[in-house]
């Protein structure tokens, strides 16, 4: 997947009007007239429903609070207006299984202005939704819009430029317009390497809003990477670490010796935490606790960490198994609040400091300095951090061990001879072993998807038949049925919502007439 995206002076001045630390809603627009979306539309709905079925399984704040879903036929229509993602897997199921039995290709026209029509109808709604909901004391104040479309990127955004001049875009935090390229089927690392690539390049600005153009694979691995960038932590609002470097005596002007350099850095995660899945069904899962001394998460940034950088570590010479906990990404900070001289300068610092680090082959010993004081100030417990350079622009951040936490270990010498009847079939088991350069995560699957499928699918309520020695006899005369029961009867036998979400959807696929929502949605609406 290549991603081109440069920052937008303009966009700061709407920043200050969205929520701080707080994630974006999210429109999906799907233009479904490709001529190859037969194949798309299989990959599109794995891919959509496994990112979906983790934002709900994961503990803690939703990372996508609220998701609308429009396809582009011969004219756009809405699948699912917005929703809230958790406890509401059974209707996003209900929603991506529609997907999926739209027709294939050639039953749609290309061209048209549905796509712009589509992001228009969606931006009134959530305009509509968000008026209403702060009036309930919940705000949501931002939303991010994803195009996919096998239509030339650049053409869809010159259509945007035209047609969104006139709409207000306060609300709108960018638009991602990402083109589905059809290749043959790539190898899972061939799909790693294309999701790493990025290459710089101008991006469109509308009115202070970005316009992000991208390309992706035509395949699951692909598309579900692109989706899980949702599950980042969006907000540009502040920096979320403090790198103190000892200040050198660089230059004519020498800093004090005691006086610090200080790098601003934002936190992301490597990967998801297995503890924020556990329990998904009950909703269990326990998210760490952010007032605790051992704990420095990227998710949600909560606080500003800080970490001291004390002396440097040669790389030979760190054991792994003083090492624990989450891995996370450093990269200098993309915070809209600072000057955009501070920005570069910081940038090239850092960059600066992953060069020289590389080239030294040193490792970073620090130590997390505490934000608050409490009431045993007196008594501060410091954890520390190994940080480790790698040769791209990141550096990655990992916890040590420290006295109080090593356990005893005894590492035996290892033999220099072994008898031949256990070295030889030793060595056998060995040579019969495949053999990869390298580790690939994309390799494995654990059934994680399926399991979290299974677990928060929450079938329709139904009445429990009483135990059998409960049950009346057969020779026992029915008991009469009230007037009260008998007027609700006929009520228990109606479907429920979630059956009756957009009845006969096949019957109308050509056709956008009347009221695409729920019912239950319009009248909040109104």
């Amino acid at each position: 997947m290549n991603s081109r995206k440069l920052p937008s002076e303009p966009r700061r001045i709407f920043a200050a009007a969205k929520a701080p630390s707080q994630q974006p809603s999210r429109i999906l627009v799907v233009d479904v007239t490709s001529p190859s979306w037969a194949n798309t539309c299989s990959v599109l709905s794995e891919a959509l429903e496994n990112v979906l079925c983790l934002a709900c399984g994961l503990a803690g704040p939703c990372r996508v609070p609220l998701l609308s879903l429009y396809v582009v036929q011969s004219q756009q229509e809405c699948l699912l207006p917005f929703t809230q993602v958790k406890e509401n897997f059974a209707r996003i199921q209900a929603c991506i299984s529609e997907l999926r039995s739209l027709p294939a290709e050639g039953c749609f026209p290309q061209g048209g202005n549905g796509v712009v029509q589509a992001v228009q109808d969606g931006l009134q709604q959530f305009k509509q939704y968000s008026r209403h909901t702060a009036a309930g004391g919940s705000t949501n104040s931002s939303v991010e819009i994803t195009i996919l479309t096998s239509q030339p990127s650049r053409e869809m955004v010159k259509q945007l430029e035209k047609k969104l001049q006139d709409v207000d875009l306060v609300s709108l935090r960018r638009i991602q317009v990402t083109e589905v390229l059809k290749r043959d089927f790539l190898q899972p690392e061939d799909v790693e390497e294309c999701v790493a690539a990025e290459e710089p390049s101008s991006d469109m600005t509308i009115l202070g809003m970005d316009i992000e153009v991208q390309t992706v694979e035509d395949n699951v691995i692909s598309l579900e990477m692109m989706f899980k960038a949702w599950l980042h932590d969006h907000g540009t609002e502040r920096e979320q670490l403090h790198l103190l470097l000892p200040s050198g005596s660089f230059g004519p002007a020498a800093a004090p010796k005691n006086t610090l350099m200080c790098l601003k850095c934002d936190l992301q995660e490597r990967l998801l935490d297995p503890a924020l899945l556990s329990g998904t069904a009950d909703g269990t899962g326990r998210a760490a606790d952010p007032s605790s001394p051992w704990h420095m998460a990227a998710w949600p940034s909560t606080a500003l960490h800080k970490l001291r950088v004390l002396k440097a570590l040669k790389s030979e010479g760190v054991c792994e198994s003083v090492l624990y906990g989450l891995p996370f990404i450093i990269k200098p900070t993309s915070c809209w609040q600072l000057d955009w001289d501070e920005l570069e300068t910081n940038q090239h610092s850092f960059h600066a400091l992953c060069h020289s680090l590389l080239k030294r082959k040193w490792m970073l010993l620090a130590r997390h300095e505490p934000q608050n004081i409490g009431p045993n100030w007196n008594v501060v417990v410091h954890p520390y951090y190994v940080i480790i350079p790698s040769d791209s622009a990141t550096l990655l951040v990992k916890a040590v061990a420290i006295r109080e936490l090593l356990l005893p270990s005894a590492f035996p010498a290892l033999l220099a001879e072994h008898p031949e009847r256990v070295r030889g079939p030793i060595e056998s088991a060995l040579n019969n072993l495949e053999v990869e350069v390298a580790y690939n995560p994309l390799h494995l699957k654990s059934n994680l998807y399926k399991y979290l499928r299974s677990s928060l699918y929450k079938p329709p309520h139904r009445q429990q038949l009483p135990p059998r020695e409960q049950r009346p006899e057969r020779h026992q005369p029915r008991q009469p049925q009230s007037r009260a029961k008998a007027a609700v009867a006929p009520l228990l036998m109606t479907p429920s919502p979630l059956q009756t979400f957009r009845p006969a959807a096949a019957a109308r696929r050509g056709s956008c007439e009347g009221s695409l929502l729920p019912k239950e949605y319009e009248e909040f609406l109104q």
